[in-house]
């Protein structure tokens, strides 16, 4: 299992982050992998179109330096995602000038226009054997995955792993959840693209990370932390400690577990300086039902399996529109990939019995008014 680099970072100053960014992955090794004339593919976070400050993407400041670095390195840098929604050049334009993407180019930086996709067959996956998938990522020699820490509606938490769910082209996002509606299927699916998108590196921007209503509609918090790993099941298993979770509360990473990826704690991955002295305890998250399993408790078998349906049904998070903050734009009617949602008196109206709680129309709200639900059972207990 690779080494785990974690520095302190306290804000997004140049001087600061500079320091940080080539300390981190000088101790994981550095970029030499990197040979002149290499094309590397950034995957970054730009699930909206989101100003920095709202600590919803990958900050540019850090990115700046990571280009700066490959670019010394003689490398040419593409930076891209494929966030839900249309997935073409005015979205893309749009998403990367909100983001403060677009000025990288300045520091020789391309920003990804090629909005082409291919469909892969990949047989040794575990659940996702074919997919539609983003081609211009093929098209690099390598991969580094740039993400962002921030809490997750259905995964509890977006970190590394969830990250390459970017590389399927973004209108098409839904169906995953359609055919995935398991959150441990969906979890393997997630895996079987980290797999195949094998980043060479991965990098976490968690100097301001985002709690609550995450991944896009959440508030910002300060965690102070730039991490980077050559294994990001291990890096997402340290920020998943960082903002009081653990492994059993991060889908992604029990199915990590599953596979024999990542041990059974953070105190037996090798970091370069101590977890605890990053943790935030008051950071606002949401564990999913997933880590609120019965059946072993009760020794398995059918009454325990029969229990854990039930209770995860009761505990489990759903999403819930704000009347007030909603504008009415049949934004999450159009992204629910189950048809759950209708308009009534211009809000919008779930039907329990068809919503898969995938949270689609929680992640692409764009005016943060669906929200996540905990039950009254979940709010009781805590």
């Amino acid at each position: 299992m690779s080494l785990v680099a974690i520095e302190s970072c306290r804000s997004y100053s140049f001087e600061e982050t500079q320091l940080v960014m080539k300390k981190v992955i000088e101790d994981i090794g550095g970029l030499d992998f990197v040979e002149p004339g290499m094309t590397v593919g950034v995957k970054l976070n730009l699930v909206a179109a989101a100003k920095p400050d709202k600590a919803t993407t990958t900050h540019p400041q850090l990115v700046a330096h990571l280009v700066t670095m490959l670019k010394e390195k003689g490398a040419r840098v593409i930076l891209g995602d494929s966030p839900g929604g249309l997935y073409n050049d005015a979205t893309m334009t749009h998403i990367y000038n909100q983001c403060g993407i677009t000025a990288l180019e300045e520091l020789g930086a391309e920003l990804n226009r090629d909005y082409s996709v291919e469909d892969v067959t990949f047989p040794e996956a575990t659940v996702l054997k074919s997919f539609q998938y983003t081609a211009w990522l093929s098209k690099c020699d390598v991969v580094i995955n740039f993400c962002k820490l921030k809490s997750h509606g259905m995964m509890g938490m977006s970190c590394a792993a969830k990250n390459m769910f970017g590389t399927i082209p973004g209108i098409t996002k839904p169906q995953y959840h359609y055919r995935f509606p398991d959150i441990n299927q969906f979890s393997d699916m997630l895996l079987d693209l980290d797999a195949y998108s094998k980043p060479i590196i991965s990098i976490v921007d968690a100097v301001v990370g985002m709690e609550g209503n995450g991944p896009t509609a959440g508030k910002p918090k300060a965690i102070g932390a730039i991490l980077a790993s050559k294994d990001m099941h291990a890096m997402d298993l340290v920020c998943a400690n960082i903002i009081g979770l653990d492994r059993e509360g991060v889908p992604t990473l029990q199915a990590a577990y599953r596979r024999g990826l990542i041990p059974d704690s953070v105190e037996s991955i090798e970091t370069t300086n101590p977890v605890e002295n990053f943790v935030v305890p008051d950071f606002d998250t949401l564990k999913t039902h997933s880590s609120l399993l019965f059946s072993d408790t009760f020794g398995g078998g059918s009454f325990g399996k029969a229990f854990e349906k039930i209770a995860g049904k009761l505990l489990r998070a759903q999403p819930k529109v704000n009347k007030v903050e909603c504008v009415g734009c049949k934004k999450c009617k159009e992204i629910c990939p189950a048809s759950a949602i209708t308009m009534v008196d211009k809000l919008p109206v779930i039907d329990r019995e068809k919503c898969i709680k995938c949270f689609c129309c929680q992640e692409f709200c764009p005016k943060g008014a669906m929200k996540v639900s905990k039950s009254w059972l979940m709010k009781l207990i805590k």
